[in-house]
């Protein structure tokens, strides 16, 4: 391959990236060295359930689509084996598959993030991964909005069977 089909390439991975920075409503950078193989192809199979994009990348070319997308914060993270996690729908989905995993993984290691187009610490997907399922808020809500009228109903009833004793 000729040097110019070469810097091709490796640009079209750099606009990949990039492009996939701007679309995820939620990035995950982690480091994955010391799972085995079979390790990874669980947390693969279970990113994957998720809706996520799981990819692993050379840190140069990362470097250059955050430098494309203005987001230089994730560099810090770009040290050593590094994945990156890309979910385009779900902003809990990434970090609730990787946080889970890693307390049964030690070696799996969330190093940054990026939530909605802004740098996330550590400490900040950890609090997103504890928080409940989109599914799991939304049934909250429902109970909440019953309880009313559960309640009125219930005094209704209260009163009628009051007035026939």
């Amino acid at each position: 391959m000729s040097n110019e089909k070469i810097l091709e390439a490796k640009k079209q991975v750099v606009d990949e990236i990039a492009g996939k920075l701007k679309e995820s409503v939620a990035t995950i950078v982690v480091n994955y060295r010391g799972l085995s193989v079979a390790e990874v192809t669980e947390l693969r199979k279970q990113l994957r359930e998720a809706n996520v994009d799981y990819k692993v990348y050379k840190n140069t070319f990362v470097r250059r689509a955050t430098a494309l997308t203005d987001l230089t914060e994730l560099d810090g993270a770009l040290e050593g084996p590094t994945a990156v996690s890309f979910s385009k729908d779900d902003v809990i989905a990434p970090a609730k598959v990787l946080y889970n995993f890693s307390k049964d993984h030690e070696a799996l290691e969330i190093k940054a993030g990026v939530i909605e187009g802004k740098a996330a610490t550590v400490e900040e997907i950890k609090a997103l991964a504890e928080l409940p399922s989109r599914e799991g808020l939304l049934s909250m809500l429902a109970n909440v909005l019953q309880a009313p009228i559960r309640n009125f109903a219930i005094g209704l009833k209260a009163v009628a069977e009051q007035k026939e004793a």
